[in-house]
């Protein structure tokens, strides 16, 4: 419990440095939220003392920095009796793009050892770059290639599509259209065999010979056309008799076979 209202007054202690004279925001107090504000406290302690660290750190290099020149300063002053305060606008136009140009390169210093080095990589940079633009823009070429050809097969695709899709709307109104036919085909057969039925019902009732009704006349046109099938090799086999001299006594043999094998 102790441990709960030492955390809850952390926080508070917290949220007032933070916000300062603006008013803080109400939010509900609770074992959850508590603990949640104080771990964000915690860490923004942390952040604070990590940043202090790094201004100090900052603060002691200016400071050596500032020892630094004010050292080369006095041992140039003493060498050759030269300020930079003494150098007229152009030289200190080219003393400070000197300056810029070291700290650009990122050299340790303002020397031509220093400089030939740092201008011989940023050279290798630069090709380096130039060839990787290179193979940038052959591969955007090709894949501009490969766009430019799937559009138009997708084009290609989409009329294809589209007469398909026409073409299967055309067979599909054929197909209905059969249908209906085939419905209205199949009616008239159904009407058709129920007349045929009742004619033949009616007719049997009158006394006519059922060897007479349909199926019966539909089986003899069947049975004839068998039997003249049958006949057309016995006819041609007679034809090569008529051409033969005539022979009373073999044509009356050859007929009386002739007319026996008809009679089968």
């Amino acid at each position: 419990m102790e441990a709960q209202e030492e955390k809850e007054a952390q926080v508070a202690a917290w949220l007032k440095k933070i916000f300062g004279d603006h008013p803080i925001p109400q939010y509900e107090v609770n074992p959850r939220t508590t603990e949640i504000l104080h771990h964000l406290s915690e860490r923004n302690r942390v952040r604070d003392r990590d940043v202090c660290l790094v201004i100090e750190d900052l603060k002691q290099k200016a400071s050596e920095y500032e020892s630094e020149a004010k050292h080369l300063q006095d041992l140039l002053m003493e060498s050759v009796n030269f300020s930079p305060a003494n150098l007229s606008g152009a030289g200190s136009r080219y003393l400070n793009a000197l300056v810029d140009s070291a700290v650009a390169l990122e050299t340790k210093d303002s020397s031509l050892a220093s400089f030939i080095p740092a201008v011989n990589d940023l050279t290798s940079d630069l090709f380096r770059t130039k060839s990787k633009n290179e193979e940038i823009k052959l591969e955007l070429a090709k894949l501009e290639k490969n766009l430019t050809a799937t559009l138009v097969l997708e084009k290609c695709l989409q009329e294809d599509l589209k007469k398909a899709e026409l073409h299967l709307s055309t067979e599909r109104a054929k197909v209905d259209h059969r249908l209906q036919n085939m419905d209205f085909l199949k009616a008239k057969s159904e009407e058709f065999r129920f007349g045929i039925k009742a004619a033949e019902e009616q007719l049997s009732t009158r006394g006519m010979d059922a060897s007479l009704s349909h199926q019966s006349l539909v089986a003899l046109s069947e049975k004839l056309a068998e039997l003249k099938r049958q006949t057309i090799p016995l006819k041609k086999k007679l034809e090569s008799y008529l051409d033969l001299m005539p022979n009373p006594s073999l044509a009356q043999v050859k007929i009386e076979e002739a007319k026996r094998e008809l009679h089968l």
